[in-house]
């Protein structure tokens, strides 16, 4: 008698099997986690991702290095202490890509040994992100209070002045910030310092859970 030839395998999701010749294919280490059609999309967003890390020398060149290394861009990056008694850290960064590039970039990020946890803050649900600015303006007469108005509009304040510039402080999302600083560039933007953005998630749950 003929033997029966062997059933077709379906292709599978595990890291350690190759899929089967002809299966498609979503080249994701989170294949079987995030739907296909997810994966496919080729357009950019930018997304605050916010890591809970160890306050350790060292960490965030890590971070930054595991990302670098990868080709992957940083457009912002905030780090700060934020648990003393269990010696934690909080990085902020926000980095544009696609869906994919997003995903792999936070299941490298969580196989840090210093890193506790990964929130996709964009994604995970509603949050609050804000960005402080310093920005300094140099104009008299028509310019100077043209400045002022547009500072007042946005309100920012004012924590330097003499007559030739002010510093303007501008608090707010990284779109308030962008707006502000195109509009002082023809009234006589001279330089800009930018914190990044700080985020957040909304509602009563913690970074961690």
């Amino acid at each position: 008698m003929a033997k029966k030839a062997p059933k077709s395998k379906t292709p599978t999701s595990k890291l350690s099997k190759k899929p089967v010749a002809g299966a498609e294919e979503t080249h994701s280490i989170y294949e079987g986690m995030v739907p296909l059609a997810r994966l496919k999309d080729k357009d950019k967003y930018r997304h605050n991702v916010s890591l809970l890390v160890d306050n350790e020398s060292g960490v965030l060149a890590r971070v930054i290095g595991m990302i670098a290394g990868r080709g992957y861009n940083i457009e912002s990056l905030t780090v700060s202490e934020v648990d003393r008694e269990r010696g934690l850290s909080r990085i902020n960064l926000t980095t544009i890509g696609t869906h994919q590039v997003i995903e792999q970039v936070k299941a490298q990020l969580g196989r840090l040994v210093p890193v506790h946890v990964v929130r996709d803050l964009t994604d995970d649900g509603p949050s609050v992100a804000r960005e402080l600015a310093l920005v300094k303006v140099a104009g008299k007469g028509d310019p100077r209070v043209e400045a002022l108005r547009i500072g007042d509009i946005f309100r920012a304040n004012v924590v330097d002045s003499s007559t030739e510039s002010f510093v303007f402080e501008v608090v707010g999302t990284t779109e308030k910030v962008d707006a502000f600083i195109d509009l002082m560039k023809p009234i006589g933007l001279v330089e800009v310092s930018r914190t990044g953005v700080a985020a957040i998630a909304r509602g009563a749950k913690s970074i961690e859970g």
